[in-house]
């Protein structure tokens, strides 16, 4: 579970809620985690990420936004720059 108030996609570095829950085996446990954050943090956003260690690798493969801002949510812009040889680039 973690939790940040800048929402930019090149944000990669959001705080982490208490300790990582690896090995818990019981949603509620999960939930009660979430609902924490949520509660103790409501004009931020709040993620969950969930890791297969299948592989032997600490590999995402499944992260989704859990709440976002009440009120006065910052948003962000991505101006499109179109230059020479039909390159894109955003700004």
């Amino acid at each position: 579970v973690e939790w940040t108030d800048d929402p930019h996609p090149r944000n990669s570095y959001w705080e982490l809620w208490g300790l990582p829950l690896f090995g818990v085996k019981d949603a509620a446990a999960v939930m009660f985690e979430v609902n924490a954050c949520r509660k103790s943090k409501p004009n931020y956003y709040v993620k969950v990420n969930a890791f297969d260690n299948s592989r032997g690798v600490e590999s995402c493969v499944l992260s989704f936004i859990v709440q976002r801002p009440t009120s006065n949510e910052p948003g962000f812009q991505l101006m499109r720059i179109e230059e020479h040889s039909r390159t894109i680039r955003y700004a």
